[in-house]
């Protein structure tokens, strides 16, 4: 695969996994704006730190997986840089130090912003994102991947968020990192169902090795609709504006994205697992609309005669 250094290192921070990053960003900031506290600032770094944590974890995976041999010729998936020979190992990893050390410098920023709070949950991020696949118990070997996941693109992305902007928790943009990290979840499922097969050869045993494509499948839309009752629980019960139903939107790009899931279950077996790589995108999309949703409704709410969250 003939490519220059920065089609390679554009192809090593996997830019479609981006929006699991900046989506909870783009709503706690959302909900920061409707309750009059967002400061641009905060809210620009606390986008750059968490795209920097995002792409640190994705060179991290790139390295480790390497040296674990989780990745090899076999891999279904979009070309991980290290397995394929673009970039050297040394370098993937220098990478991702210099990427962790790029997150702690807007985490400084944002600690003499908002204080201690952001110190403790920005080294916290920094070393799960590194332990996902790298460290004596790599989260996503031992099918804790999903946990991470849901915990620190959902609640742990969204509630930082609409901290270090007002410097008080949110109960809002706690719910609505549930479904956040819900929504990431699910893309997360469409990535290790593909993978099954080849991470259970080289060990990596996710939930979807451990439980099979049928438990994969439940869990995807298990994860889709625990993202649905979210803004609807706080459209009913918090006093959030309808308007925060934008983020159903994100489910208009799952809807192809579940049909080809379930061809794993009419033909186990016999499927091609690399048809999935495109619901795999179609789910990042959803992601990303999901949470545009929740924050632009919620700022519209607020404007709106009829109240916000």
């Amino acid at each position: 695969m003939e490519v220059t250094r920065t089609q390679a290192w554009i192809l090593a921070t996997r830019p479609r996994t981006l929006s699991a990053a900046a989506a909870p960003v783009v709503a706690g900031s959302g909900f920061a704006a409707a309750d009059g506290v967002f400061a641009q600032l905060p809210a620009l770094a606390a986008l750059l730190g968490a795209l920097f944590i995002q792409i640190a974890t994705n060179l991290a995976n790139d390295y480790y997986d390497f040296l674990k041999g989780g990745d090899t010729g076999d891999r279904l998936g979009p070309v991980r840089v290290t397995q394929a020979g673009i970039l050297a190992p040394a370098a993937v990893f220098r990478g991702m130090a210099i990427t962790l050390g790029l997150a702690t410098l807007v985490g400084v920023y944002l600690a003499w912003v908002a204080g201690w709070p952001v110190i403790a949950i920005g080294l916290v991020s920094m070393l799960m994102g590194v332990c996902y696949t790298g460290g004596p118990y790599p989260l996503s070997y031992h099918g804790l991947g999903d946990v991470f996941v849901f915990v620190f693109f959902g609640p742990v992305a969204t509630a930082t968020t609409y901290y270090v902007q007002a410097q008080t928790w949110s109960a809002g943009a706690i719910v609505a990192g549930v479904g956040l990290g819900a929504f990431s979840t699910a893309m997360l499922v469409v990535n290790n169902l593909r993978d099954r097969e080849t991470d259970g050869a080289a060990g990596k045993r996710t939930l979807a090795v451990r439980f099979g494509d049928r438990f994969s499948v439940v869990q995807y839309f298990g994860s889709l609709a625990v993202a649905t009752v979210a803004p609807v629980i706080g459209t009913a019960w918090m006093g959030w504006s309808a308007w925060t139903l934008l983020s159903l939107a994100g489910w208009l790009p799952c809807m192809p994205a579940g049909s080809r899931i379930m061809v794993v279950l009419r033909a186990p077996g016999t499927v091609d697992r690399r048809t999935l790589n495109p619901a795999l995108g179609m789910t990042a999309r959803g992601v990303a609309l999901y949470g545009a949703g929740l924050g632009v409704g919620a700022l519209i709410g607020a404007m709106s005669p009829f109240g916000g969250p």
